[in-house]
């Protein structure tokens, strides 16, 4: 080991932290973690857990997600994870929806290997045992997986520091960092590399280099709910609304007639960015949501009106009635220059940020290639690197 207190030094216990630490522990580097809360308590774990790869857009994130997907499937049998491993569904409710669909699975989705399915007919009716029936149909993304976050995360610190050895120093602020050195509420440390993962917080660490991102916030609305109905739930949930939302289907010419119909008859939906996602825990609950406000800030004040049309959505979607156990609201880093951004902010130290909802998505990968490049590691060619 070298002079400093270790060799890799991470800021934020967040899902992107916990990615570049296990990147770097699993290369023999003495990692050392710093969370400035008792435990993980921001956007990774108020999210739906959902690691997809159907839904990327073509390019960078969509090779990200396919590298993530192993990764995961690792990590969770090292850390002992709750996941399902599934995929997903995404239910057509319209003729449009529908036709998305279609041209989705016979164009894009084929001519770069998304692993989906559409299912009709016997095949839709026998999900659940007719539970869905009363779609379309669903497609059925092969390779995502789902796990419950607010469990989940706290699993995976326990796996780093018990197999490991990653050192973790929870309840510390970390106040500046300067090449090669961070000072903390415990005191200064050092260390061959910083890697910030910090979120959401553009002002605490590296403000003015993250400033010229113009990097927003985006607030979403939650929900845990119940089925009254019991339903063994083992795939995430989407429906044809997520066609407009995520890159592998938005920029199709059929997300146009999508569009279309939301605005003649559900233009709030629009208004407040709502898309519906199901998610299932390990407990037999369900947790949906989601809605899209975007600033410089998030107001804290969730409104009712929103949850009461995730709340009917999410019941048309299931085919009957939920109780609601939780509200809370979700909150990432958005509408940056990319989907994420990495940036030398100064001689061994990298700040790691996403601009999307899509870190349980693609930051294993992310947090490989972040570290590999610090090493210079060579690494395989990417069609979309």
């Amino acid at each position: 080991m070298s002079e400093h207190d270790c060799d890799l030094l991470i800021v934020g216990a967040g899902i992107l932290g916990l990615a570049h630490a296990w990147a770097g522990a699993k290369r023999g580097l003495k990692v050392k973690v710093f969370e400035r809360s008792h435990t993980p308590l921001g956007a990774s774990i108020r999210n739906f857990g959902q690691a997809l790869v159907s839904g990327q857009a073509p390019g960078i994130m969509l090779d990200l997600a396919r590298e993530a997907n192993g990764l995961w499937k690792t990590l969770g049998q090292g850390a002992g994870l709750h996941m399902h491993q599934q995929g997903s569904l995404l239910f057509a409710r319209t003729e449009v929806e529908e036709a998305l669909l279609e041209a989705f699975v016979n164009g894009r989705g084929a001519t770069l290997g998304y692993r989906t399915q559409l299912l009709r007919g016997e095949a839709l009716a026998a999900l659940y045992d007719g539970r869905f029936a009363h779609h379309r149909a669903a497609l059925l993304g092969l390779d995502d997986q789902q796990l419950y976050s607010r469990e989940a995360l706290t699993q995976i610190v326990d796996y780093l520091a018990r197999a490991l050895g990653v050192e973790f120093h929870f309840s510390t602020l970390v106040r500046d960092v300067e090449s090669n050195c961070a000072l903390t509420s415990t005191g200064r440390f050092t260390a061959r590399h910083i890697v910030v993962c910090s979120g959401h917080d553009y002002q605490t660490l590296l403000a003015e280099q993250i400033a010229a991102l113009k990097p927003q916030v985006c607030g979403l609305q939650m929900l845990r709910v119940r089925p009254r109905q019991p339903l063994a739930l083992q795939h995430a949930l989407l429906t044809g609304l997520s066609c407009v939302h995520y890159g592998a289907f938005a920029d199709l010419p059929e997300a146009q007639a999508i569009r279309a119909q939301i605005r003649t008859n559900q233009p709030e939906l629009e208004t407040h960015g709502i898309h519906l996602l199901i998610s299932p825990t390990p407990h037999g609950d369900l947790i949906i949501g989601d809605s899209h406000v975007y600033g410089r800030d998030i107001s804290p004040f969730n409104t009712e009106q929103v949850d009461r049309i995730l709340i009917d959505l999410a019941q048309d979607t299931l085919g009957g009635e939920i109780e609601v156990l939780e509200r809370w609201q979700g909150v990432y880093g958005a509408r940056g220059p990319g989907p994420f951004s990495v940036l030398a902010a100064a001689p061994g130290v990298t700040a790691v940020l996403m601009h999307t909802g899509l870190g349980m998505s693609v930051g294993l990968a992310l947090g490989e290639r972040t570290i590999a490049d610090l090493l210079g590691e060579a690494r395989p060619h990417s069609s979309a690197a």
